[in-house]
């Protein structure tokens, strides 16, 4: 009988957040030790359900490790990221002899001392359990491929959709590649054209979403298992920051290479037509009032928590109530302080509060309202693709001028209307309704809105990539250059051996 062991160990880090990333975060995100796929399935644990479906399907011992994921925030403290290591190898030890490997990791992780932490787990798991054991990673769309990730796993794969609608698949799509390598049947290899781009890009129109159809549309034929494009994450300042694209190919190299590159020259001659478009927080207002539908859905993407931002500014909130713009619903807005005044005043209580602004200058200032507190929900949840996920304690508090801010306890971006919803709040007859995402949101709110509009407002999470301040990228890219390949363009610089 083959044994497959399961895990969980990741989170995304902005290392210009200001928020540290300690334990208490782990325990608040996800932290199980053994039995993650016991409860329900979340956005983090998801994964971990498929590869135990499937690894008992094929008649496999599953034995299951831990399963820790931090909200993004700034580097993991390099004493919590060592213990959770070095805790998953124990247990990857104690499991042994193993025949799989499945880590769901995230790929842009940093941890104080260790700016590749996924290559840093994957090598330390490749010595352990030797050559002959199949490791496999999933990867976050926003990731970092670097040659230490590649050289020490036998496949990766990445999400291929933004909004992560996809994860489960992928995480099925992983298995697939490992179960049949351990049975025999393949030998898989990858090759990694990095792109020398650096921005947010989403998959959810053209011609990006074609392009999603077109990688597809190469697996399961000439021997090509896998093809993801790594977006890559801007707001972290390490070596291999920027997109990438990676082929794993059933034992040719060549082959992994060369659509790599073909895939990778296609993804650049795009990189103005994909590239985020976003209105500046005054010209959004006034294009979603000029709107002749309801309602209008603004996100506040420099306030995204899933980019390691506070989930507390009040630019935005601010600037709506000195137009005096009215019928607003706005959230989530990380503020517990605020929240526990709240519940403390109890349902139906009209008071004094001081709402956002707590974290840092990029949180903006304090806003002092008077609210009155409509509804409570404890111990909240919110859906995103298949699975539901924790947002805390909720809170409904209103303002005057039909204004309704959304206030929790658990630090989390805004992924559905349901987190509104569940509080009694009718979207359908707001004007505007301000979420705090990147993009995320889409997948809930676009089939409720009769316009989206991307907001570049001031935050934690600027939308100025030629402006990043990278200090540790070694070469130059794009946007901040017209052409950083030359005249060759992407090439498939990394490759694996396919044997260890």
């Amino acid at each position: 009988m083959r044994r497959t062991f399961i895990s969980c160990l990741g989170t995304e880090t902005n290392t210009f957040s200001p928020i540290p990333t300690g334990l208490p975060t782990y325990q608040d995100t996800m932290l199980f030790r053994g039995d993650a796929t016991a409860h329900p399935a979340t956005f983090y644990s998801g994964p971990l359900h498929v590869w135990r479906r499937e690894a008992e399907a094929r008649g496999h011992a599953v034995v299951e490790g831990l399963a820790a994921f931090a909200e993004p925030a700034g580097p993991t403290t390099r004493s919590v990221y060592e213990a959770l290591r070095d805790e998953l190898l124990e247990q990857i030890r104690a499991a042994l002899p193993l025949d799989i490997v499945l880590v769901n990791l995230h790929g842009a992780m940093v941890a104080t001392g260790e700016d590749d932490c996924e290559g840093d787990i994957l090598e330390r798991i490749r010595v352990l359990v030797g050559p002959d054991v199949i490791v496999g990673a999933e990867l976050d769309l926003h990731c970092h491929l670097t040659a230490r990730m590649v050289a020490n796993a036998t496949a990766l794969v990445i999400y291929k959709e933004y909004p992560h609608i996809d994860a489960q698949d992928r995480a099925a799509e992983l298995f697939a590649i490992c179960a049949d390598a351990a049975e025999g049947r393949t030998r898989p290899v990858m090759a990694l054209a990095p792109l020398h781009m650096v921005g947010i890009f989403g998959t959810t129109s053209e011609p990006l979403s074609g392009f999603v159809c077109r990688m597809q549309s190469f697996e399961g034929h000439d021997g090509i298992l896998s093809v993801s494009f790594g977006h890559g994450f801007p707001y972290a300042d390490v070596a291999d920051v920027g997109a990438s694209m990676l082929v794993v190919a059933d034992g040719d190299t060549d082959r992994a290479a060369a659509l790599a590159e073909q895939l990778g020259r296609e993804a650049w001659a795009m990189r103005d037509a994909i590239a985020s478009r976003r209105l500046p927080l005054d010209a959004a207002l006034d294009v979603a009032l000029a709107h002749d539908g309801r309602p209008v859905v603004l996100a506040d993407v420099a306030d995204n928590a899933g980019g390691g931002a506070a989930s507390d500014c009040t630019f935005v909130l601010r600037r709506i109530l000195e137009r005096g713009i009215t019928d607003v619903a706005s959230g989530l807005y990380w503020d517990p302080i605020a929240v526990r005044f709240c519940i403390e005043a109890g349902e139906g209580a009209t008071f004094d509060l001081r709402v956002g602004g707590k974290v840092g200058p990029s949180s903006g200032d304090p806003l002092d309202l008077r609210v009155t507190v409509r509804r409570i929900v404890h111990d909240a949840r919110q859906t995103f693709g298949p699975s539901t996920n924790p947002v805390g304690d909720l809170v409904w508090a209103s303002l005057d001028g039909d204004i309704d801010l959304v206030l929790n306890t658990t630090r989390v971006q805004t992924f559905h209307p349901d987190s509104f919803t569940q509080l009694g709040i009718d979207l359908a007859r707001k004007r505007l309704v301000v979420v705090k995402s990147m993009h995320h949101f889409f997948a809930g709110f676009a089939p409720i809105a009769s316009k989206v509009i991307h907001m570049a407002g001031p935050g934690a999470l600027p939308s100025d990539y030629a402006a990043m301040p990278f200090t540790k990228r070694p070469g130059p890219f794009w946007p901040a250059v017209a052409d950083p390949h030359g005249p060759a363009g992407p090439r498939a610089t990394i490759r694996s051996a396919g044997q260890f």
